[in-house]
This record gives structure tokens, sequence and C-alpha cells, in this order.
């Protein structure tokens, strides 16, 4: 259980370190600064924690199975599930981070298993309970409810972030899935997996995302400028949070750890008004509350979710 509550604790950390560095002047300083900023600080959060996974499995003696994995066809899936879910999946996030705060973007992320699990249901054919198919609704009407009350309150453009926050629903749902499906080939290990997923989001941003939107000079500031301490601090908390996630899963099996990481959305609720002065609407609180027990639902068997670990 601690470990599943240590990765919703350690995200919400990263998500509103992520909104402090998001508030430096570099991010500021032209207009193609501010229109690059999810793109540079996402390549800068990504690529750090890539290096922290290089150390972390150099040290475990683990270099030599993520590159046998890598050449593998389990490696190919891993590859598109990290293409998915960190370009596409986490530049959504930031973006929405930027816009809406990170209060409101960890509850509305907090969606995305329950997307996966509708996803799990097309593709993969596995079949949902009525209940599931109920904690979907709440999901979608939570959000719809967000949607059409916007928060004075943000920095940013409310409709562009709640979009942002869905791009990131649709990523991390599609890369869950995809990752489910490579599982199956039973070649996978979970902390190589971390490593292939961020460092192919960081290389996809060096040689093709940012050189595409001339966006290397604003990286290049970003690096230089006291934002990427923050973003490194981020990185750190994310790549923990990734790592104990792993833990929980071994541990107390995928239903009970996801259920406990997508709390991640209620503690960056109390941590935005903590650090950044930042608190959503009575509205946003509920909205965020249904969205997590919504999606807890929709992704878990309930007899699974409550059984006692034998």
């Amino acid at each position: 259980m601690w470990w599943g509550l240590g990765a919703a604790i350690t995200w919400a950390f990263d998500s509103v370190i992520l909104s402090i560095a998001l508030m430096s002047t570099c991010f500021f300083s032209t207009e193609q600064a501010i229109a690059l900023a999810s793109f540079t600080s996402t390549f800068l959060h990504d690529g750090t924690s890539a290096v922290f996974m290089f150390i972390y499995n150099a040290v475990r003696g683990k270099l030599g199975k993520t590159w046998r994995l890598l050449r593998s066809k389990t490696g190919v899936f891993v590859l598109i599930a990290a293409v998915v879910g960190g370009p596409l999946g986490m530049s959504g996030y930031v973006f929405a981070i930027n816009e809406i705060g990170p209060a409101y973007t960890t509850a509305i992320t907090a969606f995305f298993p329950a997307y996966g699990a509708l996803a799990a249901h097309i593709f993969l054919k596995e079949r949902m309970k009525p209940y599931q198919w109920v904690g979907l609704a709440v999901c979608l009407i939570a959000v719809a409810v967000l949607g059409f009350n916007p928060d004075e309150a943000v920095p940013g453009n409310w409709l562009l972030g709640i979009i942002g926050a869905l791009i990131t629903v649709f990523g991390w749902g599609t890369e869950a899935v995809v990752i489910s499906y490579a599982l199956h080939f039973g070649e996978a290990d979970d902390e190589s997996c971390l490593q292939i997923r961020q460092t192919t989001s960081a290389v996809v941003y060096m040689i093709v995302i940012l050189p595409f939107l001339g966006g290397w000079g604003c990286a290049i500031d970003a690096f230089t400028s006291d934002a990427m301490l923050w973003i490194a601090l981020a990185a750190v908390f994310g790549t923990v949070s990734y790592l104990f996630y792993y833990k929980a899963i071994d541990r107390i099996g995928a239903a009970k750890a996801m259920a406990l990481n997508i709390s991640y959305s209620g503690w960056a609720i109390p941590l935005s008004a903590i650090l950044i002065a930042s608190m959503p609407t009575a509205t946003g609180v509920v909205c965020a509350v249904a969205i997590i027990v919504g999606a807890i639902v929709a992704a878990t068997d309930v007899k699974e979710l409550v059984a006692k670990r034998a």
C-alpha cells in the first residue's frame, strides 16, 4: 500500500514543481518561448529522467538487459508506447499545467485509467462490467462539467488547458494498453521499460520535435536558466514515482496499485495550495473527486480491488 501512496504523492510533487518551473522568465521572454514552453520543458524533464534511469540501471547492472529488450519484439511495442505516452501524453500534461495549473490538470488526467479500460475493451477484447461503464460515464460527466464551468483564476486559457489534459488521457491510456500487450510476451522488465520510455521520449524531442518547431534555442535558454533546477527536481520526483508504482504493482497487484496511484490528483490540490497558493473552486474539487472515484471503478475489478492479499 505504501508504495502506491508513495507513487501518488511523488507524482503530485512532480506536477506542482513543474508548474513552478513554468513560471520562470525563460518561458515568457519571447512569443516563441511562450508557445514552446510545454515542449522544451517536457524535453528537459524526460531527458533528465532518462539520465537518472541510465545511472539507476547501470548501478543495478541492468543496462545489458535493457539493450536486449530494446532489440526484441517486445521492445518495438515499448518504443511505440513510449512515443504515445512521452512526447504526446507528457507534452499535453505540461501544456495543461501551464494553462490551467496542476490541480485541475491532475484531476482531469486521473481519467486516463478509465479511458485505458475502454481502449482495452475495444482493442484487446477485455470485457467491461456494467459498473465499469458507469464509472466511465461519471468521469466523462465530471470532465464535461469542468469544461462548462471555467475557473477565471487559472493562469492561461481554460479550454486549451482541458484539451491538453484530454490529449494526455489519450496518450497515457493508449500507452498503458500497448504496454499491457507487450508484457504478454514475457520479456519485459519494468525498470528497463521505464529507461526505454524516458530515453525514447527525449530522443524524439531531440531529433524530431524541437528541430521541426525551431525550439532548440528555447531549450538551451531553459537549460541554462534557474528553471532547470526545478525541472530536474520534478524529474527526480517523476522517476521515483514510476519506480514506486512498479514496486506497488509487484507487491499488491495492478488493480490496487492503479487505484492508489491515481490519487495523485487529490494530493496535488493541497500541495498546490501550499507551494503556489493555487486552489480550485468547490466545483473543481467535487469534479476531481468524481473523476478519481469514477476512474477507479471503471479501471478495476471491484472484487479484486477489495480482496485481501492471499
